[in-house]
């Protein structure tokens, strides 16, 4: 079993940076593929991002170029570094550990075994 834990979440203005973290404990050594994930209220949950053991990304179309995703294996955690916030941004973000490769694991959330509770993130315009 794997859990995790975010922080890091809060409210910011359009334009404005916040950096989100993902700590990992338990059986650590199962997971492979490591995402985060979104959901805004009345919207369903969308992945954002993913990062492989070998550092390989994946981004979703709507934050390429301002978001960037990062693991430090050795600290057993997960980042989100997020700039040039929007209004859409807006969301639950949730980190989440897949005991396969990005290659299989995508951005789709089936394809997760562990979930942390998610961090609030609000971005006003």
């Amino acid at each position: 079993q794997v859990q995790l834990e975010e922080s890091g979440g809060g409210s910011v203005q359009a334009g404005g940076s916040l950096r989100l973290s993902c700590a990992a404990f338990g059986d650590t050594a199962s997971r492979g593929c490591m995402g985060w994930f979104r959901q805004a209220p009345g919207k369903e949950r969308e992945g954002v991002a993913s990062v492989d053991q070998d550092g390989s990304r994946l981004y979703a179309d709507s934050v390429k170029g301002r978001f960037t995703i990062s693991r430090d294996n050795s600290e057993n955690t997960l980042y989100l570094q997020m700039n040039s916030l929007k209004p859409e941004d807006t969301g639950t973000y949730s980190c989440a550990a897949s005991r396969r490769w990005c290659a299989y694991a995508r951005l789709d959330s089936l394809n997760y075994n562990y979930w942390g509770k998610g961090t609030q993130v609000t971005v006003s315009s």
